[in-house]
């Protein structure tokens, strides 16, 4: 059996609820015991273990915690695509979607609604990439802003598509921020842009760090990262 799990590891699977998952195995060579998570998209299992751990000890370890498994499957947002007469969270709010194929193509708020023509078999596409480009706009608006309380330059910035990060900032001071805030009330956008900005003047989370951040932001930090940490998942829901 070890050896048939060693030949074949695009054949791992576990059984979680009605669905069957491909176990990924990932060795790591700082690992000192096996780690468990669902894939971020929820279509995987993997389990981080040793350099020498066994492939067939890491997939019985997956499928004796499938209740936990089937717990974080259920908890992940479901994708409800963006469809005429729907909702599209922007800004913190829920704009209802105004399609008529009479509309310009281009999306513009109005009263509460999206408004936006075209082909509507094209529709979600359209909103994603408007919500990408306000998202770039908001969020370049955001660091410059901070990046002038911090008497730095602002900095070049990229829209990130990651599951596990809101942000990210590297020892160059290139930002990475994910372009789904913009559908986050504006402190809590804000509050990630300020978060990175603090990086570049401290590359750690030291009490240095934290006072700078404080600093920084003009708003309640506590009170955005639990809206990060309550309502963070449902901002995928919408685009997966």
């Amino acid at each position: 059996m070890i050896d048939w799990l060693r030949r074949n590891p695009a054949d791992l699977t576990v059984s979680v609820g009605d669905a069957t998952l491909p176990v990924e195995i990932r060795r790591h060579p700082t690992a000192r015991r096996m780690v468990l998570r669902l894939a971020d998209d929820g279509a995987s299992v993997r389990v981080t273990l040793p350099r020498w751990g066994r492939t067939v000890d890491a997939v019985e370890f997956a499928a004796s915690r499938t209740d936990w498994l089937a717990s974080q499957l259920a908890g992940r947002p479901r994708t409800c695509a963006p469809q005429a007469g729907g909702t599209l969270p922007y800004r913190g709010r829920h704009l209802r979607i105004a399609w008529e194929r009479a509309h310009p193509r281009k999306p513009r708020v109005e009263q509460g609604h999206v408004l936006l023509g075209g082909p509507e078999e094209t529709l979600g596409a359209r909103l994603k990439r408007w919500l990408q480009a306000e998202a770039r706009e908001a969020l370049s608006d955001d660091l410059a802003w901070y990046a002038g309380r911090a008497n730095l330059p602002a900095p070049p910035l990229s829209l990130s598509n990651a599951r596990r990060r809101w942000g990210s900032c590297s020892v160059t001071g290139h930002m990475r921020i994910n372009w789904r805030l913009i559908m986050a009330p504006d402190h809590v956008r804000r509050s990630v842009a300020a978060h990175e900005t603090a990086h570049r003047l401290h590359f750690d989370h030291s009490p240095a760090f934290h006072a700078a951040l404080g600093k920084l932001f003009e708003g309640d930090l506590k009170a955005a990262d639990r809206w990060l940490k309550d309502h963070g998942r449902s901002l995928y829901a919408p685009f997966g």
